[in-house]
Parts: C-alpha cells; sequence; structure tokens
C-alpha cells in the first residue's frame, strides 16, 4: 500500500515549512535511523556554525543511511528534529532544507525539538527518522 500524506484543512498549512501533518503507511520494510548531525564520512563538520550547511548535510546522512536499506527520501514517514535552542530564531534555515530534501508536497511527518545541546558541542541540528520501504 503506498505513503498517504495527510494535511487536513482544519490544521494549520505544514507544508510551507516542509513537513506534513502526518502519514499513512502499512506494510514493508520499517526503518529506525539514528540521529543524524553535520558530520562528513570522515567525521569532519560540515557548515561550522551554519544551521541550513548542517541541517543539509544531516538530511545527506539520513539519504545515504536509507539507501544502505534500500530506500530513499520518498520513504521517510517521520522525522524528529533537534535544534540547539540558541539557533530556533533561525528556523527557516531548517524549513529551506526541508523544501530542498523532500519536493513535490509530500514531505513526511515530522517534529521540531528545541535542545540546550547536543553530543557535541559544535553540532547545531540532528535529525531522527522513521521509514517505511516497500
Amino acid at each position: 500500500m503506498p505513503k498517504e500524506h495527510l494535511n487536513p484543512p482544519q490544521l494549520f498549512p505544514s507544508l510551507q515549512y516542509g513537513f506534513s501533518q502526518g502519514v499513512t503507511a502499512s506494510g514493508g520494510k520499517t526503518v529506525y535511523l539514528s540521529g543524524q548531525v553535520a558530520w562528513d564520512q570522515n567525521q569532519q563538520l560540515v557548515g561550522p556554525g551554519d544551521l541550513h550547511a548542517q541541517a543539509r548535510q544531516a538530511l545527506r546522512n539520513v539519504s545515504i543511511a536509507l539507501q544502505a536499506a534500500g530506500g530513499d527520501l520518498a520513504d521517510v514517514v517521520s522525522m524528529r528534529i533537534y535544534i540547539v535552542q540558541e539557533k530556533m530564531g533561525e528556523s527557516r534555515a531548517i524549513t529551506k532544507a526541508l523544501q530542498e530534501f523532500f519536493p513535490g508536497g509530500t514531505p513526511p511527518a515530522t517534529t521540531w525539538i528545541g535542545v540546550p545541546s547536543l553530543a557535541n558541542r559544535d553540532f547545531l541540528v540532528e535529525i531522527e527518522a522513521i521509514a517505511v520501504i516497500e
């Protein structure tokens, strides 16, 4: 069964922020990804101090992990985005990255969470994802 993206008119229009209000999925293989940060394959930080660059690298890492499971970003049904509190005012950078990686009006359900810090003081964002690969 294909995924269905839920954006009822009785809820605020979330697509403009790069996410759906809900997504249904059944069958297939469910993949739970650990939080991805802005490290590249050599454990080098991409975009020090730059929320947009770090969000893009974290989403690239989500994509790479999904490819290893036999899927792609279209299979993501839910994400949690952890953003360090001091950067919450720059949330437009997250929206922009989401719109780049999830074009076409079918982004995953997403929760944004402000946190005091992440595992490394230079990390500004961490993204967990759940995907259903049909």
